[in-house]
């Protein structure tokens, strides 16, 4: 199986891991859910964490073919149109991000608001496959905690955003206007579905405990280690997820 490059950086503030994933071979790479920074206070936005995945790039020889979101993010903004006018590289997302848009225009009243996904420009359907140098790209659809998000499967590595966090934190929430308790439940079966030795890389980390920031986990550690699904049932976690109880012991 290939096996990408894979560099994440850590936002504290947010508690999301951005990442750059490589191919050894050709160089080419993938940034993937890279934040712009906000503070609210003052409204400011600032690029300290784009610019350090641009020198990162830059650092290794580098060359941006796609910069991807695995799904709206509610909790920071996406430096995507940052970076692509930095590096020229195309952004893309799942195909549903435009049922998510409608959701939210209609909540807003905005009728204005362009709901067709024309901010990215390329709209990814499920199973789709493309490019990144010499590795293949799958993109799977794994509603749930939105109804766009999308896993990206690059060899023995999946980036599997707020589906799963790392074993001890169990899974997303599933509240936001457009979730489903049931949808996370059959997205995580589909993600434990891959080899049991598949990479896996998750969107946030809270560091439980006060331990160190970690995101890389395996599908036998998550079927083994996360208390939401390891000996669990469906409806154990809908419930689970339904009721917004983080972790269970």
């Amino acid at each position: 199986m290939q096996s990408p490059d894979v560099a994440a950086f850590y936002d504290a503030r947010t508690g999301s891991i951005q990442y750059v994933v490589s191919d050894p071979q050709t160089r080419k790479c993938a940034i993937i859910d890279p934040v712009l920074d906000f503070d609210e206070k003052s409204g400011s936005t600032a690029t300290t964490n784009a610019d350090a995945i641009i020198g990162h790039i830059e650092k290794h020889g580098l060359s941006v073919e796609w910069i991807l979101d695995t799904h709206p993010h509610a909790d920071h903004f996406s430096a995507a149109h940052y970076l692509k006018a930095k590096t020229g590289a195309r952004t893309a997302i799942g195909e549903h991000v435009r049922q998510v848009q409608k959701i939210w225009g209609d909540i807003y009243n905005w009728p204005d608001f362009a709901c067709n996904g024309s901010q990215w420009d390329r709209l990814f359907k499920h199973d789709e496959i493309f490019p990144l140098g010499n590795l293949d790209v799958r993109v799977m659809h794994s509603p749930g905690h939105t109804l766009a998000s999308v896993t990206y499967i690059i060899g023995n590595a999946a980036f599997i955003h707020d589906t799963l966090f790392m074993p001890d934190s169990g899974s997303a929430r599933a509240d936001f206007p457009g979730g489903s308790a049931l949808d996370l439940w059959q997205s995580i079966q589909a993600i434990l579905s891959l080899p049991d030795e598949t990479r896996l890389f998750t969107g946030h980390d809270y560091c439980p405990g006060g331990r160190e920031a970690l995101w890389e986990s395996t599908v036998t550690e998550q079927k083994s280690s996360n208390p939401q699904i390891s000996g669990k049932s469906r409806d154990h976690f809908v419930a689970l997820r339904e009721a917004r109880v983080w972790r269970q012991g």
